[in-house]
């Protein structure tokens, strides 16, 4: 797995990341910029992501499909 900085290209992770984030500042998380453009963590959290402040793995796929055995499906 790799250790990314940039927002995720696919917007399935990006929202997830957001919304991961976003969490952790509704329970008393500090936001990570200056002055934030918004009160509402979805939109700092974005925004946090957008500037590449927040680091998120990504796994790298093989193209394969697998099976929940995590075997190579034929």
């Amino acid at each position: 797995m790799a250790v990314l900085r940039d927002p995720p290209e696919s917007q399935f992770a990006y929202v997830v990341g957001v919304a991961r984030r976003a969490r952790q500042l509704m329970i008393g998380g500090r936001p990570m910029v200056d002055n934030p453009r918004s009160r509402k963590t979805t939109r700092i959290a974005e925004e946090e992501l957008l500037k590449g402040l927040l680091e998120y793995e990504a796994k790298e796929l093989s193209g394969e499909p697998e099976d929940k055995d995590g075997k190579r499906k034929k």
